[in-house]
Order: structure tokens, then C-alpha cells, then sequence
């Protein structure tokens, strides 16, 4: 791994090159990418280009690759990004693209470098950076390995992060990365190939559905969209993850997925059965609906696998019964609870967003987990 530090100076513009972390994560997703970044100080507004040649090779239709952008700000507003989402690269053919952005005295870091998403073969080459300098001149900033030219070992790229940020190595499984002859200039390119990817969530349209009535295909839309929301955040964390707690009255992740799977169950009795949990649904359920202190009991030492399998096995059963209903029913009072079956629904719709949000903070603020040899000195 390389630690090397690279520093130019253009008159009141100074960067540095990041160095590598050393913390290496493997993870399962649909997508991939790797990074350079550089210090960036400035009294000015600057301009900054970055170009690279870019092909796709590949039989799925939802592939494609790009080069990224993205400028991090000192008090981590949110400052300029550009992922070629609007332009994405499918071409099997080379072809140079190019990011056109800027950065202020505002601007802390600049990171760059390449993205491929679902399965396919992706080739890059020739990547460079210009910078406006103090007079208003785009100026060639060196990079590391920009040609790719020095050998791709282990899915090691010499001078290039794996993943987008520079604080962590992020090995995603489904992707292997090597030098490939078939370069846009040189010797070399860099070769990713993309294999047995699951497309994860993605911003989908709000509506009818085959097999449900319109309102029903609405409900079913929104519930589904919120899962695979909770389902791509939780998907990769470890049982460590899971089961850490923020402070002492805090939830666990692992039991929050189990808590949004019971409060479905329990909807799914009061709309359709008119009832509440019976004894072995209490018995099941009870805690990760409560909470508190019996879920903080109830809920450690299981992998991402056990949540995520109950949460699916329960919204199946929420679209199995769905489709023995139609809009008219959504209108009907559920006794001796002052709402609708509508409502009542969207108050899941409600509940899961609403715990989203709770995951979201809590995965954020997880610390690194301790080494052996530090559970040792805690035990002792």
C-alpha cells in the first residue's frame, strides 16, 4: 500500500495527496468505485477539470460506468458533486469524458476518480486533473498511476483507494479489479469486472402494480421502497453493528429491522383479522415491538441475515393479503381504533420511515470495533 504524500503549490492553492487508510472492509453491493483526493486551500473560486477515457462492455441493460467528482467543504455542507448519473457511459467503444467543476475557500477536500454499476466489464485509462491557478490558468496536477501502467495485483491499484471515501478500503465482492491490454493509451488499462450483482434499492415510481387494486399498488410501492431503503443500509453492517448501543437507552439496529417487521404484523392482524397478537405472536413479537430493555435483551448476536429474512417473510405475507382486497376496503373503520385501514397503513408507511431515519443516525455513529487485544485489557 502506498503512503506516499505528493504536495504542489500554485501560488495560494495548496494540495496534498490523502494516504491510503489501513482499515479494509469487504462488502456485498451493485456498484464499485475508486478514488484519489487532494487538499485543497484557496482564498478563490477555482476551476478544476478531470478527464478519462471510459468503456463498457456488457450484455445488462442497467450497467454502466463513469468517472466522479465530489469537492467535501470544511463544515461538511454539501459541495460540488458529479457522478455522470445524467450522462452515464455504456459506449463498448473508447471514448474520453470529462467533470468541469469548481471549489471555493469553503472547500476542504477534492476526491475523483471512477465508478462502475451491476454487472459487466468496465475499462479505464488516461486520467488527468487540471486546476485553475492564481491567474487564472488550467494547470496539469500530476497523479499517481494515472495510466494504470503499473500492474493491478489482488485488486490492489497502485495509488488508488477502492470506494469513495478515503477513510476506509472498501472491497466489494462482486468485483475483481486487474491491468487489461486492451488500453485507450499505453500499455494498460484498468479492467473491473462486475459478477452475480442484485440490483439494491433505487428511486422508483409511486403507482399501480399488477396484481393490486390502483390505492393498493400505492401502499405497496411506498412499502416496498422504504424496505429497500432499510435494507441497503443494514445489509453489510457486522453482528458487531448491529448490536451496538449508542447509550444505555438506546435500540439496537438489529432490533429496530425486527421491530418495523413487528409492528407490519400487527397491522396486518388489526386491518385484516380484527385482532392483536395472539400468545405465540406475543411470544415471538412482544419484544421487538416494546422495545426498551427486553429488546436490548432479546435482540444481540445475530447476523444481518436473520433480521432481514423475518423482515422479507413478513412483507410477503402483507402482499399475499393485499391482493385479497380492493380500494373500497381501504375505506373501512378498524374497530374501536378511530382510523381507517388506510390510514392505518400509511401509519406503517409512517413508522418505517420515521426508524429509517433512527437506523441512519445510529449506523453513522458506531465506533470502530475494538481489536482482541483490546477486549482483552476491557476484560481485565
Amino acid at each position: 500500500m502506498n503512503h506516499k504524500k505528493i504536495v504542489f503549490l500554485f501560488g495560494a492553492l495548496f494540495l496534498s495527496l490523502g494516504a491510503m487508510a489501513q482499515e479494509v472492509r469487504e462488502v456485498s453491493r451493485e456498484w464499485t468505485s475508486f478514488s484519489q483526493s487532494l487538499e485543497v486551500a484557496t482564498e478563490t473560486s477555482r476551476k478544476f477539470i478531470f478527464k478519462g477515457a471510459v468503456k463498457t462492455v456488457t450484455d445488462d441493460s442497467i450497467a454502466w460506468a463513469g468517472l466522479w467528482a465530489r469537492v467535501d467543504t470544511k463544515g461538511d455542507e454539501r459541495g460540488f458533486f458529479d457522478n455522470m448519473g445524467d450522462r452515464p457511459v455504456k459506449s463498448p467503444v473508447w471514448n474520453e469524458y470529462t467533470i468541469e467543476g469548481t471549489f471555493d475557500k469553503n472547500a476542504d477536500k477534492l476526491v475523483f476518480g471512477g465508478l462502475v454499476l451491476n454487472d459487466g466489464d468496465f475499462y479505464f485509462d488516461k486520467l488527468s486533473l487540471q486546476i485553475e491557478n492564481g491567474q487564472g490558468i488550467m494547470e496539469d496536477v500530476p497523479l499517481g498511476n494515472a495510466g494504470f501502467e503499473t500492474a493491478v495485483a489482488d485488486n490492489i491499484v497502485e495509488e488508488w483507494t477502492p470506494g469513495i471515501t478515503q477513510e476506509r478500503i472498501t472491497i466489494v465482492k462482486e468485483y475483481t479489479m486487474s491491468s487489461s491490454k486492451d488500453a485507450y493509451d499505453g500499455n494498460y488499462s484498468l479492467w473491473i469486472k462486475g459478477e452475480g450483482t442484485e440490483p439494491g434499492w433505487s428511486p422508483t415510481r409511486i403507482g399501480e402494480i399488477d396484481g393490486y387494486t390502483p390505492q393498493i399498488g400505492v401502499l405497496i410501492t411506498m412499502l416496498d421502497d422504504l424496505k429497500g431503503r432499510v435494507k441497503d443500509r443494514v445489509k453489510n453492517l457486522s453482528t458487531y453493528e448491529l448490536d451496538h448501543l449508542h447509550d444505555e437507552e438506546a435500540n439496537r439496529i438489529g432490533a429496530l429491522v425486527m421491530h418495523l417487521a413487528s409492528a407490519e404484523v400487527l397491522y396486518q392482524n388489526m386491518t385484516f383479522e380484527n385482532r392483536r397478537f395472539n400468545e405465540e405472536e406475543q411470544e415471538k413479537w412482544g419484544a421487538a415491538l416494546s422495545l426498551g430493555d427486553e429488546g436490548r435483551k432479546k435482540y444481540k448476536g445475530k447476523p444481518v441475515s436473520y433480521y432481514l429474512q423475518e423482515y422479507e417473510k413478513v412483507r410477503e405475507r402483507t402482499k399475499e393479503l393485499f391482493k385479497t382486497v380492493d380500494d373500497a376496503w381501504l375505506q373501512n373503520d378498524i374497530p374501536s381504533s378511530g382510523m381507517t385501514n388506510y390510514f392505518g397503513w400509511f401509519h406503517v408507511i409512517e413508522h418505517q420511515s420515521s426508524h429509517l431515519g433512527q437506523i441512519l443516525f445510529l449506523s453513522k455513529r458506531i465506533p470502530p470495533e475494538p481489536t482482541l487485544e483490546k477486549k482483552e485489557e476491557i476484560k481485565n
